[in-house]
């Protein structure tokens, strides 16, 4: 398979798979088209553009921590039952977050802020993770740059 350096040749590591980044990136995408879409008064159909941001960074959150469920059960029979209980524990908790930012805060910039805080604590998981063997080195490198852009997205969303 093809892959794409996103990190220094040095560091063959490091070599995000084209189908990731790709991926990734095109996961991105409404996390910057629904704040301009709010920028440029362009109406989204039934509940807006906030809402839709809202919603959109609460399943792409619950979808990274199934990610990680992924990761722990791959490494279900090397790892301790403490050690994979404490993974999939984790890996749970990005969907509980996702789920009571929708349910407390609604479509509101404080929506956006929980979402944004929810992303970076499960950034730093996943950084511990890629260093440790528990994900693929590149996943970390790839996980930052799309984390700092949702960041900014949805960080834009909420000043709007």
């Amino acid at each position: 398979m093809h892959t794409t350096h996103v990190s220094p040749p040095d560091n063959p590591e490091a070599t995000v798979p084209a189908a990731a980044l790709w991926l990734g990136w095109l996961g991105v995408m409404p996390f910057a088209a629904l704040p301009l879409a709010g920028a440029l008064g362009i109406d989204v159909p039934f509940a807006g553009w906030r809402w839709a941001l809202v919603v959109y960074g609460a399943v792409i959150l619950s979808f990274m921590g199934g990610a990680r469920w992924g990761l722990a059960m791959a490494e279900a029979g090397r790892n301790n039952s403490a050690l994979l209980a404490r993974r999939l524990a984790i890996s749970v908790t990005p969907a509980l977050w996702a789920w009571a930012t929708v349910l407390v805060g609604g479509a509101t910039a404080h929506s956006l802020l929980a979402l944004i805080a929810g992303f970076a604590l499960l950034l730093a998981y996943d950084l511990v993770g890629a260093r440790d063997g528990s994900a693929p080195r590149w996943y970390g490198v790839l996980r930052l740059r799309l984390t700092v852009a949702v960041a900014l997205c949805l960080a834009a969303g909420s000043v709007l």
